[in-house]
């Protein structure tokens, strides 16, 4: 019966950590906006992520990004490809802005 006992207790525990690694994941997922509206705000950036661009994101480009938020350019960045965009122009956004942002997790 002890042994009975001490499995079911290891599951929990296992069950308990397993649930708790999800909500510390949860926590930097903080976006609560759609992908296209992410995509409406960010279009001050089209002329800078463009592919080939030379041109610098613009002070408009740079307050979107920091209004949006690290999260939700995640949401932009994990997104569908989009035609005119590169993603690699895209990643590099936040540095140009002088905007520290983590690396986003994801298909990236």
């Amino acid at each position: 019966m002890k042994v009975v006992e001490a499995t079911r207790v290891g599951l929990w525990l296992v069950l308990l950590v397993f649930m708790a690694s999800m909500v510390e994941h949860g926590v930097g997922q903080g976006c609560t906006r759609t992908f296209v509206s992410v995509l409406l705000q960010l279009m001050p950036c089209r002329p800078a992520v463009a592919p080939f661009s030379l041109i610098p994101p613009s002070e408009t480009c740079c307050s979107a990004l920091r209004d949006l938020g690290q999260p939700c350019l995640c949401v932009l960045l994990n997104g569908p490809p989009l035609s005119g965009v590169d993603r690699t122009s895209t990643l590099q956004l936040p540095a140009k802005c002088a905007i520290n942002y983590a690396p986003c997790d994801g298909g990236i």
